[in-house]
């Protein structure tokens, strides 16, 4: 989990206000680039600067202040208040500022949002969630809006948002622990989560860690001394980022992904070398919620004979496992229409994996990627080497193209495509290690997720995913499948050699988590779509 310390802005002064109350201010330091420095040497992830006259008024009022904040510090740092228009956002992202961070006009421009995630990608673009009431609040917080903040999340994965910071507003500035109910609905929609708003203590860092999220933004608890930096670097269970670490963290979407996946043949998930030869390996949905429950960061189904037997997926199926699940669920097999992805994310899938569609029409993709946004559009990519080339394969892995899979790929990220799947036909079911040299080259050349797939057999296997295939998540079946190796004991190895890594929460806390989410059926299924 990243620590984000946070530093508000207002009159050239650091300062805290509760509950967004601007009457409330307390100036703490009239230097806030000594401060941001202070927090870099303390050990900061990421520095979280609020412009907070510029949040009210609409424009920027600290832009002397904030681009010295850059010169003096190393480390990434994400701003926001009152980015409202095309052109601010752009001075900001191009004067050095890692991530800006988007409020109000989320709300009432999301066409803004689409063309900044466009330009600069979903990575640099974060969107603030502030919650009160269950409802958004804007402008500073000086006004509230009757959206609610799920169906605003709802409608931010659709403009392909990733990434988000969820205040509760209630807590902000009191040193009263916030309500972790949203950050779970957030966490269960797909979305990266930074929380933020009433952070007090320790303790309270240590049960958001539990609850998996992404990171956690302190500001008035480091000020009157309620936490010490020092403490909270201590208390994490991953090893502090390095620089070079913390840029790995920021471009891939702060944590690496495990991902189980489950290869589905006549209703049962099968196994097999190269695509040949399957064998039964379980019920998918007894396996589904298997993985979930040892803290799966994603999984993935493919019908893998949807295709070549011209049928639908299994979508009776893909319901079952949606319902016994509480993490990002995406499914392929068998998906050639744009009504087949609608079915499916009713059914319960959060992204949609495209193969053999996606290389017979490119403009499905653009289509696919428009109507439901890139975020849910994974391309599914079987290549096998030719040569000192790759060649695409289509149907399940059963019929070769003439088509270079490097130039494929970049295609896909043209298209509008926001993640890459990509399986080798060579290392398929082998064990032999993930086709390194076709993953990185492929990461070389793309600027969207990749998932390594094909040939896992070792702990070291997925820690070379991560450092020299630059991937952002990695996947296995068999090695899962037949129990060689846990995915509490995989994690608890990245996390040893300083992969950034969402470690398992205790079964009390998992426990904890189902408990909360059953408070509510109704709106626990309306996160489904």
């Amino acid at each position: 989990m990243l620590i984000l310390p946070a530093i508000d802005i207002i009159g050239g002064k650091c300062v805290r206000l509760t509950r967004g109350d601007y009457s409330t201010q307390k100036i703490y330091d009239a230097d806030p680039v000594r401060v941001a420095l202070e927090f870099e040497k303390q050990g900061a992830d990421i520095l979280h600067v609020i412009d907070l006259e510029a949040a009210k008024e609409g424009r920027p009022m600290s832009q002397n202040i904030i681009p010295a904040i850059r010169k003096t510090i190393s480390i990434p740092m994400q701003v926001g208040g009152g980015i409202r228009d095309f052109e601010t956002a752009v001075f900001y992202l191009e004067s050095g500022i890692d991530r800006i961070i988007l409020g109000s006009v989320a709300v009432f421009n999301p066409n803004l949002i689409r063309q900044l995630i466009d330009r600069f990608g979903s990575g640099r673009i974060v969107v603030s969630i502030d919650i009160l009431d269950g409802k958004i609040a804007t402008k500073g917080w000086c006004e509230m809006s009757d959206l609610s903040y799920l169906d605003f999340a709802k409608r931010l994965k659709l403009t392909g948002v990733t990434q988000v910071i969820c205040t509760d507003i209630s807590c902000d500035g009191t040193l009263s622990s916030p309500d972790v109910t949203p950050f779970l609905y957030l966490k269960k929609l797909g979305l990266e989560v930074i929380a933020a708003g009433g952070i007090s203590d320790l303790s309270t860092i240590q049960r958001l860690q539990d609850f998996g999220v992404d990171g956690v933004i302190v500001g008035k608890a480091l000020y009157e001394g309620a936490i010490r930096m020092e403490d909270i670097v201590c208390l994490r269970r991953t090893n502090v980022c390095s620089p070079a670490e913390r840029e790995i963290i920021l471009k891939s979407g702060l944590t690496k992904r495990i991902i189980p996946c489950m290869d589905v043949d006549n209703g049962r998930v099968v196994k097999g070398v190269q695509f040949k030869n399957l064998l039964d390996s379980g019920d998918p949905v007894d396996l589904a919620k298997y993985y979930s429950d040892q803290g799966a960061d994603e999984l993935i189904f493919l019908d893998i004979t949807a295709t070549v037997e011209k049928r639908k997926t299994l979508v009776d199926l893909v319901r079952r496992v949606a319902k016994e699940i509480n993490i990002p669920f995406c499914v392929g097999g068998g998906i050639r229409t744009l009504s087949d992805i609608s079915t499916l994310l009713q059914a319960g899938a959060d992204k949609i994996a495209i193969g053999s569609a996606a290389v017979t029409d490119s403009d499905f993709v653009s289509q696919a990627a428009s109507q439901f946004g890139s975020q849910c559009v994974v391309i599914s990519v079987d290549a096998k080497r030719a040569g000192d080339q790759w060649k695409l394969f289509i149907k399940g892995g059963r019929e070769a193209t003439s088509i270079n899979v490097l130039e494929f790929v970049q295609e896909m990220e043209r298209c509008g495509a926001g993640e890459l799947l990509v399986n080798s036909l060579d290392r398929d079911g082998t064990q032999d290690g993930y086709d390194l040299d076709l993953l990185s080259a492929i990461t070389g050349r793309v600027n969207i997720p990749v998932i390594a797939s094909s040939g896992a057999g070792s702990p070291q296997d997925f820690l070379e995913a991560f450092t020299i295939g630059n991937c952002d998540a990695a996947l296995a079946a068999t090695l899962f499948h037949d129990g060689i190796l846990t995915i509490p004991d995989l994690k608890q190895y990245l996390s040893i050699n300083s992969i950034p890594i969402r470690l398992q929460a205790s079964a009390a806390v998992r426990q904890q988590i189902c408990n909360t989410v059953s408070l509510n059926q109704s709106l626990y299924e309306s996160t489904q779509f």
